[in-house]
């Protein structure tokens, strides 16, 4: 097959997957397989069938991230096997990108993409049944999952959402803390009860949403996830929305609105908008846990509610 075209194709394939931000890792990346691609040009063609069989790369999975690898002043994991002697195919070399290096968010420090009616979903065809057994066949694979090994290791239980399969509305939290990795349900500690009260003062119930998280294994200490972690966990994350197919996503906490949206733009300059992700309208706001620490932020998550709710035709006080 053509060079040119395998490189096209394997990018089509990663941006249906998800990647839309570059990393450093990946501008690497694209620069040696433009240098395989150029080399593969310039090559004067085999005419022997035998060696073409031969030459063929098999394609294989992507790596599981609990692999050898060191850690960088940034934080992210970095492979630690020595290089091979020659650059492999170009579909070879984008085949085994880490599942974490897919996903890394993005640094930039611009906003994502405001909603716009043009963008939004059409209603998804899927029934009732249908949308269960794609929760439980992803609940399944986190219940085994061990690409984290600090957090397979010391989790009590994964913590991969409850709610209604078919809401209108998807919160996403952080990660699960003491309680939730305790009783395997998001948000039931105290920021879990402070959430309740805001989802009762939305004239909502918790029956009526979707709860998640970006993680689904508690992180020792209830420290922030990492940007591999995250993106380890990202495809259940994509699994969760596919099957239940909100119309609104709303993102507590800038962890959340970050992994989510691929973004470093602080959660305060996220507020009073609904941004586009796949044709859905997600709104970032404080995490509750943060309105425990500051009270004088309820007011700015207040009106980011009735901002949502009004969106939604229901007015608040």
């Amino acid at each position: 097959m053509n060079p040119q075209r395998i490189l096209r194709q394997k990018l089509e394939d990663l941006q249906r997957a998800g990647v839309t931000h570059e990393s450093s890792e990946w501008t690497t990346l694209l620069d040696e397989i433009s240098e395989v691609v150029t080399s593969a040009q310039t090559a004067t063609p085999m005419t022997d069938p035998r060696s073409a069989e031969s030459s063929r790369v098999a394609v294989t999975p992507h790596p599981k991230a609990t692999s050898a690898a060191t850690t960088s002043p940034d934080g992210a994991a970095t492979p630690t096997a020595d290089p091979p002697s020659e650059k492999p195919h170009p579909a070879a070399i984008a085949s085994t990108v880490p599942v974490a290096r897919q996903f890394l968010p993005s640094s930039s420090g611009s906003l994502p993409g405001e909603f716009s009616a043009d963008t939004a979903r059409s209603c998804s065809s899927l029934s009732r049944d249908e949308r269960v057994a794609g929760l439980t066949k992803a609940a399944e694979q986190v219940a085994a999952c061990v690409r984290c090994q600090e957090l397979a290791e010391t989790r009590t239980q994964t913590v991969f959402g409850v709610g209604n399969p078919e809401a209108d509305i998807m919160y996403i939290g952080e990660a699960p803390g003491a309680d939730e990795d305790r009783l395997g349900e998001p948000f039931v500690g105290r920021a879990g009860q402070k959430l309740d009260d805001i989802i009762k003062a939305c004239k909502l119930t918790r029956e009526e949403i979707y709860i998640c998280n970006i993680l689904r294994c508690r992180p020792p200490g209830n420290r922030n996830p990492t940007p591999d972690e995250a993106a380890n966990c990202r495809e259940y994350l994509d699994a969760q929305i596919e099957a239940v197919d909100p119309k609104y996503i709303v993102c507590w906490g800038s962890v959340a609105a970050h992994s989510l949206l691929g973004t470093k733009v602080a959660i305060g300059k996220m507020r009073g908008r609904f941004f586009d992700y796949k044709g859905i309208k997600v709104l970032c706001t404080y995490h509750p846990s943060y309105l425990l620490r500051s009270p004088g932020v309820r007011k700015d998550v207040w009106a980011d509610m009735k901002m949502f709710r009004a969106d939604m035709g229901v007015l608040l006080g």
